[in-house]
């Protein structure tokens, strides 16, 4: 991957991917990428859950539900807003983390969850050297027990955020990246 290319990723918002999304062996192949994450212990300590058009229904009543937990007095605009979340972009999978069990070696958190930030970059970069527009998304009904509910999580899952691929309807311009001077120091 050139060193071009992973500077021109960029997080697209659901809003602005359409498809086609990627096919069955475009998808095999990202996630092949994802599983050449950083993995101390080699626990793969997260997974993908693919959330497929015939399922969104189910995901936008979760969305407008733990809304309505939050906020009784939400209106019928804001639940319908929720729900809308959904049924963006053609490919939609959930990014859930495994943290530390009894049963496994004690991997603290912080690397599980940077094993999981690696995967979901190598997926993203995939995406993006294959033509398409990709981006994360999150939110308050992350933590929500309906969502673990409906992704029937286990006790040691969590739910990170979406990562949401389709081809890109309108390129933005690219964002202001830091120098290496703003975010590099010596001891």
């Amino acid at each position: 991957m050139s060193l071009a290319l992973i500077g021109t990723r960029m997080n697209v918002s659901p809003k602005r991917l359409i498809d086609p999304g990627p096919s069955p062996e475009q998808l095999e192949a990202m996630f092949s990428s994802a599983a050449a994450a950083p993995d101390h212990g080699q626990l793969t300590p997260w997974r993908f859950m693919i959330v497929p058009p015939a399922k969104r229904g189910l995901l936008a009543e979760v969305f407008a539900l733990a809304l309505i937990d939050r906020d009784p007095g939400a209106t019928l605009v804001q639940i319908e807003a929720a729900r809308e979340k959904a049924y963006r972009a053609p490919m939609l999978m959930l990014a859930v983390a495994r943290l530390v069990s009894d049963q496994e070696p004690e991997i603290p958190n912080v690397e599980r969850i940077v094993s999981l930030g690696c995967a979901m970059q190598n997926l993203l970069l995939t995406a993006h050297a294959m033509g398409f527009g990709s981006g994360l998304t999150s939110g308050q009904a992350m933590c929500s027990e309906r969502m673990r509910g409906l992704f029937r999580l286990g006790a040691d899952e969590h739910a990170v955020c979406f990562v949401n691929i389709g081809t890109v309807t309108k390129i933005k311009p690219p964002r202001v990246r830091p120098t290496a001077d703003q975010f590099v120091t010596s001891l």
